[in-house]
């Protein structure tokens, strides 16, 4: 099978497609024949190294994450010992940033509690467009905003992956949103309609 793989800091012509072994899912575990798969932050970040905190996790010299990619969607193809929550065919999405990540590759082998299954009516690329944003603005929202109905909230961001979730959630939970983002994201003529002078 091919993987994407990283072993220095630096561009994206460090990432290199290679041939690796298919994996053989542990215990617990189920093999996921990946159909898609998205790019977020901590993948850009762990590319370059930089904030030089991130190297804290993945090495202060050379890269030790070297499988890449964090959010994943696709089907399940073989299942380890004790997996009770999938069965071959079903079709999951999730996180794979405290599995070791991998999702840039043709299979990969992630605990089942690190996926769920996958909505019929979203395709596979809006599934895997998901989890990290969705689950860091309900994190940053509900966790630990404590937001509760009726309080003022205020998005930084609006615009971006986490903003535009953490805006959408803000709503769902009854707060009264104030939403800030760069210009460059908005269509200006419609903010001065907007805008009482």
């Amino acid at each position: 099978m091919k993987a994407i793989i990283q072993e220095i800091y630096g561009p994206a012509s460090v990432l290199k497609l290679v041939g690796v072994k298919k994996p053989t899912p542990k215990d617990d575990e189920v093999l996921v024949h990946v159909k898609a798969t998205s790019l977020n932050a901590p993948d850009w970040r762990l590319l370059r190294g930089k904030p030089m905190m991130m190297r804290l996790s993945s090495g202060i010299f050379r890269h030790k994450l070297i499988k890449k990619g964090t959010d994943v969607s696709g089907i399940v193809s073989e299942m380890g010992k004790g997996v009770t929550r999938f069965k071959v065919g079903d079709e999951v999405y999730g996180v794979l940033a405290d599995a070791g990540f991998g999702a840039f590759a043709d299979y990969v082998s992630v605990k089942e509690t690190l996926l769920v299954h996958k909505p019929k009516r979203l395709s596979h690329l809006e599934a895997a467009s998901l989890p990290l944003t969705s689950v860091t603005a309900l994190q940053g929202v509900r966790d630990l905003g404590k937001l509760q109905k009726g309080e003022r909230v205020l998005i930084v961001g609006a615009s971006g992956g986490v903003g535009s979730y953490a805006l959408q959630l803000a709503k769902y939970f009854g707060g009264y949103v104030t939403a800030v983002t760069g210009t460059k994201h908005v269509n200006k003529q419609k903010i001065w309609e907007l805008m009482p002078l």
